[in-house]
């Protein structure tokens, strides 16, 4: 699995964070950002539904 945060796209809603807090976390400017070592999502169940809790369509999730 692959996550991709398109930073120019991203506004700091934060449900990412609320949706999977293992994986994403908001940065010092409160914009999404991966934890470390969770570029993978460590097979996090919740990581679609964060892409999907997204209001502007930040995130995409594919599968290796």
């Amino acid at each position: 699995m692959h996550i991709d945060i398109d930073k120019d796209v991203c506004i700091g809603a934060g449900q990412c964070a609320l949706s999977a807090p293992r994986v994403f976390t908001q940065d010092d400017d409160g914009f999404s950002t991966l934890l470390p070592d969770r570029e993978n999502g460590n097979g996090d169940p919740m990581i679609r539904e964060a892409a999907r809790a997204c209001p502007v369509g930040a995130i995409t999730v594919t599968e290796d």
